[in-house]
């Protein structure tokens, strides 16, 4: 993906979020937060026997951290949580620089570059953390 759609696919899903601030009603909740930082965004999955059948979140972060959680949550609606964990193994081998399956991680290939610079993988890792652990957890 190039440079200029990635910036602007980054910052329309920082500027106009998917899934943000819906009812949570039914949800569970897990929590990511950079301690470095503003980055603190509560994740809500509402699973159906083993499948993310819906997520939310809510929050204050930067627009790498609010365009990332924007971006996977698009892409693993209605997946289960083994599709989840590949998605996520993928998106951490291109956020190191490490060649992965664009197929698997769709638009959030515009991330690609952010293995360049250190400080910002943890932002676009952060939501990433947080629904790993809510799927090995099975919160």
């Amino acid at each position: 993906m190039d440079k200029e759609t990635s910036r602007k696919l980054i910052m329309d899903n920082y500027v106009n979020p998917k899934n943000r601030n819906k009812n949570h009603e039914g949800y569970t909740k897990v929590n990511t937060r950079n301690e470095s930082c503003i980055d603190n965004i509560d994740i809500y999955i509402k699973w159906k026997d083993d499948i993310l059948e819906d997520i939310t979140f809510s929050g204050e972060a930067c627009a790498i951290s609010i365009s990332s959680t924007s971006i996977m949550i698009k892409n693993l609606i209605g997946k289960t949580k083994e599709e989840a964990l590949v998605y996520i193994k993928e998106f951490y081998k291109m956020t190191d620089g490490n060649p992965y399956k664009q197929d698997i991680l769709k638009d959030a290939a515009c991330f690609e570059e952010i293995s360049r610079q250190g400080n910002r993988r943890v932002c676009a890792n952060l939501p990433l953390k947080g629904i790993e652990k809510a799927i090995l957890e099975k919160i």
